[in-house]
């Protein structure tokens, strides 16, 4: 017989003011515009959500930097380019595999992806510059492994001291000639978050790389896979079920990607877009000079993976692979039904918040839903408002000082190249009976009228909700994850699975169902004390009480 179901009731108003009111008064007036009560889904003007803004000096964040946006999640999953980190070693640490990207070696067997590589800037290289130290790095590792493409990003003292990596990357490709070198200017300050990585990334992959392989590609149905990373084997999770279906992954980007799958994107006919935030840049970018539409995709959870596969297989519109798709989610579904029947006896009711980068606490909030959990709260970390609201809301968003700071570049339509993938009757069509191209609804929708919709949550804010709300679950980062078990309440990595995935697909919904179901239903968390708790050392008031 199931447990007495938990049920949680609370006055968001409070809980919001509850937060607030440790705050001098000028830091509460901006966090109040960051923590939204959500009523989206009845409203027809929902109240705004303050996103992409400097974080309150003081604030112990949840979000990293620029140059981890760029190098750590977009380049970094990229197994055959050489990732030359500019900077301090330091700095250097996050050049090494500290995600838990996952990758195939191809036929050639390359991959560096465990390997380290910074220029490990000294003291004397900060006075009298780095960029004799750069290219020489480049030449061992060039010496070394003959790869296909060598990327450098620079890191905060490298843009105070005015390195230009741009410079030496040139310099190096023409002596090279058979390896090409480019550049990221990817300090760490360029933006309020890794989202400005992520921009930055995007402009110089499709820059260098995109359409440098003119061969068309073989298969059917070619997409590409934008904003996915194959954390934990997600990847390999959708592309196995995408070749069961007979459909072609061109490029994933950049899970398990290539040199050669950048490449070769400009050949797919759809890109199919994971985590919109990451990546919406290179799928406009694509479509502009290639006439590559684009879709808003989740294949986070198994509803949502067969509602995503059947809005791929209704662009192209073939009988054969609707029929095949069809079939596939019927004889994936048997294994999730049997799984999410016996546990969701035991986690229905339950409760959860999720605080994620990119997409994903929107992406799990579906998971949760099958499982019959509630989502109390959700963030991002890095999310712009249209990740929130959607982007109907882009036409009004205003450009401010920090996203100046991120280059602009120009894209126009290839004069040999750009090709509409459907003509201007069949994209009516489709848009008629229902199907949204280059479309994202963003999260609050989604989430339960009433639910706090955070961004930027910090250390203190998640600490007090805790407190207040005592969910059975959080879902955050690696920095917020030890602290949250010492309160007694369970907490689940989504940023890098912890030792878990796949969590993508149906098999990937399989394993996060029976790892919930473990989480939220372990008696272990009801011992657990922090040492402070026991026996308190170190109290003190702020200035202003």
């Amino acid at each position: 017989m199931a447990k007495t179901k938990k049920v949680v009731q609370f006055d968001a108003a409070d809980i919001k003011e509850e937060l607030l009111k440790k705050y001098p008064p000028k830091v509460a007036r901006k966090r109040a515009k960051q923590i939204m009560i959500n009523e989206a889904q009845e409203s027809e003007t929902p109240p705004e959500i303050l996103a992409n803004v400097r974080t309150i000096p003081g604030i112990i964040t949840m979000r990293g930097c620029t140059y981890a946006g760029c190098k750590g999640v977009i380049l970094g999953p990229t197994r055959d380019l050489v990732n030359i980190t500019h900077g301090p070693i330091g700095c250097g640490f996050y050049s090494w595999l500290t995600r838990r990207n996952q990758t195939e070696p191809g036929p050639d067997g390359d991959n560096y992806m465990p390997y380290c590589f910074s220029t490990d800037m000294q003291d004397q290289d900060i006075i009298f510059g780095g960029e004799k130290k750069l290219a020489a790095a480049i030449q061992e590792a060039y010496d070394l492994f003959h790869p296909k493409g060598i990327a450098i990003f620079a890191t905060c003292p490298v843009g105070l001291i005015g390195d230009d990596v741009h410079a030496v990357a040139k310099k190096m490709k023409a002596k090279f000639g058979d390896c090409n070198v480019f550049g990221f200017s990817c300090e760490g300050y360029k933006g309020v978050s890794q989202s400005a990585g992520h921009h930055i990334a995007n402009n110089q992959v499709f820059t260098h790389l995109i359409g440098e392989n003119e061969t068309p590609s073989e298969g059917e149905y070619k997409i590409n896979l934008l904003g996915e990373y194959n954390i934990g084997g997600d990847g390999f999770e959708i592309d196995r079920i995408f070749k069961k279906c007979g459909i072609t992954n061109i490029a994933t980007f950049s899970g398990n990607s290539s040199y050669d799958q950048f490449a070769s994107a400009q050949h797919a006919d759809l890109s199919a877009v994971m985590c919109h935030r990451s990546i919406n840049y290179v799928a406009d970018m694509l479509e502009t000079k290639y006439g590559i539409p684009w879709i808003k995709v989740n294949f986070i959870g198994a509803e949502a993976t067969a509602k995503s596969l059947r809005k791929i297989a209704e662009y192209f519109g073939d009988k054969k692979l609707i029929d095949k798709v069809e079939a596939v989610i019927a004889e994936e579904l048997v294994e999730v039904k049997t799984v999410i029947e016996d546990v969701r006896s035991r986690t229905e009711g339950k409760t959860a918040m999720m605080f994620v980068g990119g997409s994903r606490a929107h992406h799990y909030n579906e998971l949760f839903v099958e499982m019959g959990m509630k989502t109390l709260s959700a963030g991002y970390e890095f999310g712009h408002r249209d990740d929130y609201e959607g982007r109907d809301v882009i036409p009004t968003l205003k450009v401010d000082a920090d996203s100046r700071n991120i280059e602009e570049i120009e894209v126009v339509q290839d004069e040999k190249l750009y090709n509409p993938r459907k003509t201007p009757e069949e994209y009516k069509a489709l848009e008629d009976a229902g199907f949204k191209f280059k479309h994202y609804e963003g999260m609050n929708p989604d989430m339960d009228k009433g639910s706090l919709i955070i961004d930027d949550l910090n250390q203190y804010e998640a600490d007090k909700l805790v407190e207040i709300l005592k969910p059975d679950l959080f879902c955050a980062g690696i920095k917020e994850k030890f602290s949250i078990q010492k309160l007694g309440i369970p907490m689940k990595q989504l940023h890098s699975y912890d030792s878990g995935g796949p969590y993508a697909g149906f098999k990937g919904a399989v394993n996060f169902y029976k790892e919930i179901d473990r989480l939220v239903n372990s008696k272990v968390w009801s011992y657990m004390k922090a040492p402070w708790q026991e026996n308190p050392e170190l109290t003190g008031t702020f200035v202003w009480e």
